[in-house]
């Protein structure tokens, strides 16, 4: 394909964003073959993501959000300490972990790990402030080694073996690399080259996205085929849970504006289980992970889905 063809293809599934990010997931669930044959890329994909989302967002305007570093720390804070401690309590509260601990464990997880590293990318395609998502995710997830480990300890009666330093180490390489690519993408190629591109990285993003979700979804469709309600019970309490911390953090955070306050729900409410799950490794259940790709839906249709509420809360950063 000659590269303006590439380049005008790209153009276009940039603008056809969260439609096309959606339509990834479904594509996983039903053509599981390629769910099989691209699961090995999900990592590759994972770090593309963070790379293209470092270039796609200005580095002035993230460091004008560290320069006033109030908000981005309190939005961190919320997400890394208050919802851990508010998701935790009531789990406990209700007997969560006598009655169903593989799930207990999921949403445990879920509630300790940092916001998804495509978040600044969902923030992008709805038209919201990438930028403090970006430093929100930076910061969450530099505290994730410290946190993680101790809501695992504190919530789960056994314990998972989640070692600070080797996640710590793993998170420093996946930002600081992504961080160097993206610099030197920018200095080579120059800033205004960059910002012509905005589109094109778009369309990038939509791709790695799409082998991303399509790897994680191997094995749901035999899932739902064979436990169609349990299925759909896990998928009813993903959304639940993925929209009431979106919908609490808007909330929390609506005195920084309508835009703003729903880009920090968008991280707060889709958080990175893989990042937690490649830490804990085969020490969790089997429902966990199932729980991990169920919980991937929402991640991937929340933006079309509130992309038109976007438009309205934020119309300057979505023209």
């Amino acid at each position: 394909m000659p590269l303006a063809a590439l380049a005008a293809a790209l153009s276009w599934l940039g603008r056809q964003g969260t439609r096309a990010v959606a339509a990834s997931i479904f594509i996983g669930i039903f053509l599981p073959p390629l769910a099989a044959l691209l699961k090995p890329v999900f990592p590759l994909a994972l770090y593309a993501l963070l790379c293209l989302a470092f270039l796609r967002v200005d580095p002035v305007e993230v460091r004008a959000h560290f320069s006033r570093p109030v908000v981005v720390a309190a939005a961190s804070a919320w997400m890394m300490l208050g919802t851990p401690l508010l998701i935790g309590s009531t789990l406990v509260a209700l007997g969560m972990s006598d009655r169903l601990p593989g799930l207990y464990v999921a949403m445990i997880l879920q509630a300790a790990a940092p916001p998804v590293i495509s978040a600044p990318t969902l923030a992008a395609l709805m038209g919201l402030d990438a930028a403090l998502t970006l430093a929100t995710l930076v910061v969450c997830t530099a505290f994730t080694p410290l946190t993680a480990p101790t809501f695992a300890t504190l919530f789960v009666a056994q314990g998972i073996a989640i070692s600070p330093v080797a996640l710590g180490a793993k998170l420093l390489a996946l930002l600081a690399g992504a961080a160097i690519v993206a610099a030197l993408v920018r200095r080579l190629a120059g800033k205004t080259w960059v910002l012509r591109q905005a589109e094109r990285i778009d369309g990038l993003s939509v791709v790695a996205l799409f082998f991303f979700a399509v790897g994680l979804m191997d094995g749901v469709l035999a899932s739902i085929i064979s436990e169609p309600l349990k299925v759909l019970g896990l998928t009813l309490l993903s959304f639940a849970l993925s929209f009431g911390l979106m919908g609490l953090t808007t909330v929390v955070f609506a005195r920084l504006g309508k835009g703003r306050a729903l880009a920090l729900g968008l991280a707060a409410g889709n958080r990175n289980m893989g990042l937690m799950l490649a830490a804990a490794g085969a020490a969790v259940p089997d429902l966990t992970w199932l729980y991990f790709a169920i919980a991937q839906l929402p991640i991937y249709l929340m933006p079309a889905m509130l992309k038109p509420l976007a438009r309205r809360v934020a119309p300057t950063e979505s023209a």
